[in-house]
């Protein structure tokens, strides 16, 4: 199969490489308009697989060459930002090419969507939000609510934290992406499922301790905006209760809370004494990006814990993921955020999910065979059911 990663950042690249090391990937193609980061890209990627890719410039969304481009390929990955994805999603449909990414904004992700009937037309595959959160954790939502049977599950909980190995002042927090999207994260509406309907909660709210194995021990879990995605309307009449928080290091919540208490989460210009004026958010943003230590070695922390009552009895889903860095360099943010993509990507080519169509990762993507390739990765999911751990089937044979 030919595959064709867009964006040669930190995230296409580290699709690219996982694709590279895939052995059913024929040809590898990373665009992008920056040749500098291609020629990285490209030669790293050889000198440690071994394998050469094949690399394009590219001006998105409006490039002419574009289209056939596409057309080129059978399966496109756009690492992107996220407000090319519709355009990118509509000329894949154009080009008979299947079409995942990364997601990050779920009005862009209804564009998408929305897409369904000509990518019926067109034969092929459309899958937004295909990284970490949203992306993996909807796929192991959409296991829990299967293993847990017929009825309705009462409680799905999704809690994720991408964070610093070794913590550092002033808030336990290292920027391992925008700074722009953290504070929206913090700041903006929350989307879950209170007793089978939805609502929104404030973002920084409901803070709980949850305790992970050594080193990590009590950490805390608190809402946040974007992870829930489209899952809160996926489970609507199948979950009753669905939450997704994001864990960090005890005590952060409380300490962005009163920036934003202080106002400077607004987009509101302040008038200084001496006649000038600022607007707040964007002074947070400066600070964050002065204070906040580089990221360095990283941890994904993934737990996804379902209950439901059935014949008299409470039955009980967990699902941990612990990530580090791995050997290449790729940090965990990239890998538990690429190699999802990369595996989608493939398994969209191989028809391994379903019919032609628009659909989100927790409607498309079949639960055990993609668990299955992330175990081939190292991305080990402990699963357990009613206490007893879980293995994945071969469903192969």
């Amino acid at each position: 199969m030919n595959i064709l990663v867009l964006g040669s950042g930190l995230m296409g690249y580290a699709a690219a490489f996982d694709l590279a090391r895939s052995p059913g990937v024929t040809r590898v193609t990373l665009a992008d308009q920056d040749a500098k980061t291609l020629e990285s890209a490209r030669s790293r990627i050889a000198e440690a697989t071994g394998r050469a890719i094949d690399t394009v410039r590219v001006e998105l969304p409006e490039d002419p060459t574009l289209p056939e481009l596409l057309a080129r390929h059978d399966a496109c990955l756009s690492a992107v930002p996220y407000f090319f994805n519709a355009a990118l999603a509509r000329a894949a449909v154009g080009a008979r090419t299947h079409f995942c990414d990364l997601g990050g904004n779920n009005t862009v992700v209804a564009e998408e969507l929305a897409l369904d009937a000509d990518a019926r037309r067109g034969g092929v595959r459309i899958i937004p939000d295909c990284g970490l959160a949203p992306g993996m954790v909807n796929v192991v939502a959409a296991r829990a609510v299967e293993l847990l049977g017929e009825g309705v599950v009462d409680h799905l909980r999704i809690r994720v934290g991408g964070l610093p190995a070794h913590p550092e002042p002033p808030l336990d927090y290292a920027l391992f992406f925008s700074v722009h999207g953290l504070i929206n994260e913090y700041i903006e509406p929350c989307l879950v499922l209170r007793d089978g309907e939805t609502f929104t909660v404030d973002g920084l709210s409901e803070t709980e301790e949850i305790e992970f194995a050594p080193p990590f021990g009590k950490m805390e879990a608190f809402q946040t905006s974007g992870g829930a995605s489209t899952m809160p309307h996926s489970f609507r009449g199948r979950v009753r209760n669905l939450d997704y928080k994001t864990i960090r290091y005890p005590g952060h919540a409380r300490q962005v809370r009163l920036l934003f208490d202080l106002g400077l989460g607004s987009t509101e210009p302040v008038a200084l004494a001496d006649g000038s004026t600022v607007a707040p958010r964007k002074l947070l943003t400066r600070l964050l990006e002065t204070h906040l230590p580089p990221p360095g070695e990283d941890v994904i922390l993934v737990r996804v814990e379902a209950e439901a009552g059935r014949d008299g009895a409470t039955r009980r889903y967990r699902a941990e993921l612990l990530c580090r860095p791995d050997r290449f360099g790729r940090s965990a943010m990239m890998r538990t955020t690429a190699d999802p993509a990369s595996v989608i990507a493939q398994m969209m080519v191989r028809g391994e999910t379903g019919e032609p169509g628009a659909a989100t990762p927790e409607r498309a993507v079949p639960p055990g065979i993609f668990l299955r390739h992330l175990a081939e990765r190292d991305l080990d999911l402990r699963e357990t059911l009613d206490g007893q751990p879980l293995t994945l089937p071969d469903d192969r044979a």
